[in-house]
């Protein structure tokens, strides 16, 4: 993890046997609307996803309400919550996402590349900037939080990856 100014960084990659499409559509799925206002619900072991608004034929614009582990020391009861929206959407290479969230009042930056290393073999790289809106919380818990977030983050955007190839390809007709 890197500080830039007050902001704090963290970026990790892994490389897995899949196209970057398959890849592509594992973090961006095709999402129809659903019926009377229901929001469609991903579940990542302790992180829950709403989509709110499924954005436009490749995901820009997507909002997303998010909820996820935080330490207990935070007083939220262990849960952290997030407003996320797509800002940039290039299939299939590149996304990034702006964020507000709490419990500590902050704002986030994350983005995901995606790089095609040949024989079916692809390189997934997630990153994201992280700042407390008060400059208290900010130097006194930000840096733990953010470590304590990052670290459950790579783990799981890892095992959603490679559960999201894995399914895609035993929905697939066989030849």
């Amino acid at each position: 993890m890197a500080i830039i100014g007050a902001v704090r960084q963290h970026e990790f990659s892994f490389e897995i046997d899949a196209t970057p499409e398959e890849v592509w559509r594992t973090l961006h799925p095709p999402l129809a609307p659903l019926p009377n206002g229901e929001r469609r619900v991903i579940e990542h072991g302790d992180v829950r996803i709403e989509i709110v608004h499924a954005g436009d034929e490749n995901g820009l614009g997507l909002v997303r309400f998010c909820r996820f582990r935080v330490p207990r020391y935070l007083l939220s009861g262990g849960v952290g919550r997030s407003w996320e929206v797509i800002a940039e959407s290039r299939p299939p290479e590149f996304s990034r996402y702006e964020a507000v969230g709490k419990p500590l009042w902050s704002h986030a930056t994350g983005w995901h590349s995606i790089e095609d290393l040949g024989g079916g073999r692809t390189r997934v790289s997630f990153g994201e900037t992280y700042e407390a809106f008060n400059p208290i919380a900010r130097r006194l818990l930000e840096a733990r939080v953010h470590r304590f977030i990052s670290r459950d983050n790579d783990a799981i955007i890892r095992q959603a990856v490679e559960r999201g190839v894995a399914a895609q390809r035993r929905r697939a007709p066989r030849p």
